[in-house]
């Protein structure tokens, strides 16, 4: 007897709508928020993300709480125009996580609206010149909907970054973005010094660009409370840490539709004006790139693009570099698949702990969207997308469904780090020659290891060097050892002395 399969997308949908129809048996709340822009925060009017964030947790502000393994609830709505004086109302129709305002559990919450306008910043909780609400304490039940006054009286204020001998801010204007953007766009980095930097004023330094992961900043140079040491045995290098934090999220120093000429202005604005502001070595074969996770692909992505740009890159438990496994997930099959859910309908796992899934597409997804700029998933769709009708990036699938889009799909081949080496191998070839150093853990955290191991695959026909190491039993944090960063170190000093 040949086996009836419903068509995916139906059973997709049927899927969904289960999800949403045990939700609805349960005991709901009804609740809404009414949020006045206070004058004394902003003197005009103020178009962006009005967001009501809920938490459970005492010790934290509720806009801090955007945490991908301990999400809380958070409602968003897009607001133009937001005059000083004057109301929004955050309710029902709002962008919601888990679910809608009128399907939040009965329970006691904190409080906290946010009004997100900070056009360069993906942790809009914390960017400067953003507006917030003291936190309101609600106690939530399944009576009458009551409404919850929240007041924009508080403004995040600017940051100045510390006098610090050995680490020292870099900060222009790119020229490149400002015409891109029709505003001021600045490019901005840490810049840590070698030992004996200011002692052997003719001596000049190889430099490491390091790019930050997903929410990273280039303020992350300053953990590092002590000054560096010299190196035994080993060259010591200017280490330059790179921030690619945007609004959307992370823009990978890919150049994009929606982020803009990010990669060009690098290469172009930004390392030019380090060369010369520091006593750097400044041709390809002292200038190597590096990164983990969002900044391992960066990395990966910057020395394939301006192969002779630069002299090597270490990546590590880099975001997917081969779309054929998207977090387990072909984007390009036929006929296509649902990002959300398997050939079952259960939901696809995104994260794992120790082998056992904790996080899901479907949930992740939902907060991306309540989000409505700076989660992962509309991150890529940022960086990788053409713009829509609306002029934002086209969604690469169906937000009920999950079904990808086959169109949008193809259209993300131009970055698809497997296929570009593959299309130019024989003019890359030459270019690349030992300069490719990509690492990971046999059990990433995100489900990373399947892309990396399917681009080695492709290295290896096409007859490349490179060298590809899967560590077994490592996840995405427990990969950057000592015995990684030790090795790493080792192979940049041998690269340098050999260019």
């Amino acid at each position: 007897m040949t086996r009836f399969r419903m068509p995916l997308a139906i059973r997709c949908a049927l899927t969904a709508a289960a999800f949403v129809l045990a939700g609805a048996a349960q005991v709901r709340a009804a609740v809404e928020f009414e949020v006045t822009l206070d004058p004394a925060v902003a003197q005009h009017a103020v178009s962006g993300r009005l967001y009501v964030f809920l938490s459970q947790r005492p010790l934290i502000e509720p806009r801090d709480g955007v945490n991908w393994f301990a999400p809380e609830p958070l409602f968003g709505i897009d607001v133009k125009d937001f005059q000083p004086g004057t109301t929004r109302r955050v309710h029902d129709t709002a962008d919601g996580f888990p679910d809608r305002l009128s399907k939040l559990a009965p329970g006691r919450y904190r409080a906290q609206a946010l009004l997100g306008h900070n056009p360069d910043s993906i942790s809009q909780s914390r960017a400067p010149g953003n507006a917030y609400s003291r936190v309101v304490d609600v106690e939530v039940s399944d009576g009458p909907v009551q409404k919850v006054a929240l007041v924009l009286d508080q403004i995040v204020p600017p940051r100045t970054f510390p006098d610090v001998k050995w680490v020292k801010e870099v900060s222009i204007s790119s020229q490149l973005l400002g015409r891109f953007f029709k505003r001021e766009v600045l490019l901005q980095a840490a810049v840590t010094l070698p030992a004996g930097y200011d002692d052997h004023p003719e001596q000049r330094y190889p430099v490491i660009y390091e790019v930050t992961g997903f929410s990273g900043s280039y303020w992350d140079a300053l953990r590092q409370k002590s000054p560096p040491t010299a190196a035994t045995g080993e060259t010591d290098f200017i280490r330059v840490l790179l921030d690619a934090q945007c609004e959307w999220g992370h823009h990978v120093y890919a150049d994009s539709a929606t982020n803009g000429p990010r990669g060009l202005a690098l290469v172009e604005e930004l390392i030019p004006e380090i060369d010369r502001r520091f006593r750097t070595v400044a041709k390809p074969a002292g200038r190597f790139v590096a990164g983990h996770s969002s900044g391992g692909w960066s990395s990966l992505w910057l020395q394939i693009s301006h192969p002779d740009f630069f002299g090597g890159v270490w990546s590590s438990s880099p975001d997917p570099v081969d779309f054929r496994d998207f977090q387990q997930v072909d984007l390009y099959a036929q006929p296509p698949l649902s990002l959300y859910f398997n050939d079952e309908g259960k939901p696809r796992p995104i994260a794992r702990k120790g082998g056992i899934p904790v996080l899901f597409f479907p949930s992740f997804g939902k907060m991306d969207d309540a989000l409505g700029r700076g989660g992962q998933l509309r991150s890529f769709e940022a960086v990788f997308s053409p713009l829509g009708p609306d002029g934002l990036p086209r969604k690469l699938w169906d937000r009920t469904t999950g079904r990808i889009d086959p169109q949008v799909a193809r259209t993300w081949e131009k970055y698809d780090i497997r296929l570009q080496l593959e299309r130019n191998w024989k003019t890359l070839e030459p270019q690349l020659r030992g300069k490719l150093h990509i690492t990971v853990g046999s059990l990433d955290t995100f489900y990373l290891d399947g892309a990396v191991l399917r681009l080695a695959d492709s290295l290896k026909r096409l007859g490349s060097d490179a060298e590809i190491t899967i560590v077994p039993g490592a996840d995405h944090g427990t990969i950057l050892s000592a015995d990684y960063f030790h090795r790493v170190r080792r192979q940049m000093t041998a690269a340098f002395g050999s260019g």
